[in-house]
């Protein structure tokens, strides 16, 4: 699991697969603006597109959320 806490791959993955196609604004911008809407005929399909979008950013909140954790950890251990 070594390669969910690649930062540098995670960030990879943001830039490309979680905002392609970039123009005329990125995918994943689209779908969250049309669900923040109503969702007014979304399809299955379309949540999957919103949830493969944004796996990469899961992916990002979750190591940025590690980080934190371990950084607290050892400021905790090192007062002890």
């Amino acid at each position: 699991m070594k390669i969910l806490n690649d930062w540098r791959l995670i960030i990879l993955l943001c830039l490309t697969l979680g905002l392609a196609p970039f123009f005329p604004e990125p995918h994943l911008l689209g779908k969250i603006r049309w669900i923040a809407g109503g969702a007014n005929g979304m399809t299955p399909k379309d949540y999957f597109d919103v949830l493969f979008h944004g796996f990469p950013f899961i992916l990002l909140i979750r190591f940025v959320i590690l980080k934190i954790i371990t950084k607290d950890s050892k400021v905790d251990n090192s007062s002890k």
